[in-house]
């Protein structure tokens, strides 16, 4: 089954709003580490512990859309959804903070 015009458009979008805040968040925390931009000392670890749940997450949500007999986009959809939700957060946790 092939998605909708309109299940095309808001997976793009989805995506780009994605994308840009994943950007966001690397630029601070490089930022960070560089010493430009308050960040919490465990900052570092976060960032790599949280791409382990957040997979783990992604995993499942992907794998009950398509158990569910979720369309392509509902599936691609699902696996977003948890990955949107920490980029969102960090992109507004970190840009919180400010520079130091």
């Amino acid at each position: 089954m092939f998605p909708t015009p309109f299940e095309s458009l808001r997976l793009a979008l989805q995506t780009g709003q994605m994308l840009t805040e994943a950007q966001l968040v690397i630029t601070l925390r490089l930022w960070g580490m560089a010493g430009l931009w308050n960040i919490a000392p465990e900052e570092n670890l976060r960032m790599v512990q949280e791409k382990f749940e957040t997979i783990a997450f992604s995993t499942a949500a992907a794998t009950r859309a398509a158990m569910a007999g979720k369309g392509s986009a509902g599936v691609v959809m699902a696996a977003l959804k948890p990955v949107r939700r920490r980029t969102r957060n960090n992109a507004r946790r970190l840009s919180g903070v400010g520079p130091r």
